[in-house]
């Protein structure tokens, strides 16, 4: 009986430690709200509050944790210069940035008035 107790821990603990091995180290976004026409919706109404998109950087792979279909990716310079720009395509988890790309950015998802913004390294 201790033996095969001993057995099915073994296997457990191993299978615990592949699995943790496999998954990417992704390094969480922290992105802030920024409402980018204010005027715009003037009289209008929410019917709740905005949901900020959750992600995360390996490198140069970008992960997303909540759906951006549609949204408008950006990576901004230090000087202010869009130097990358996409629309998020339908469905996706991942997305690879240019390998070209290092340094410090903005990274910013636009979503109708709304720009969420983050600082990232690559």
């Amino acid at each position: 009986m201790k033996k095969n107790f001993l057995i099915t821990l073994a296997f457990v603990c191993f299978g615990n430690i592949m699995l943790c091995n496999a998954a990417p180290v992704t390094t969480p976004v922290v992105l802030h709200l920024f409402k980018i026409d204010k005027d715009k919706d003037k009289g209008s109404y929410h019917k709740g509050p905005v949901q900020i998109p959750s992600i995360a950087l390996d490198g140069h792979t970008l992960y997303f944790f909540t759906p951006c279909d549609g949204d408008t990716l950006r990576l901004v310079d230090e000087d202010g210069v869009v130097v990358y720009s996409l629309v998020i395509p339908d469905g996706s988890s991942s997305l690879e940035l240019p390998a070209t790309l290092s340094g410090e950015y903005e990274l910013q998802i636009i979503r109708g008035n709304f720009c969420f913004w983050g600082a990232v390294m690559l």
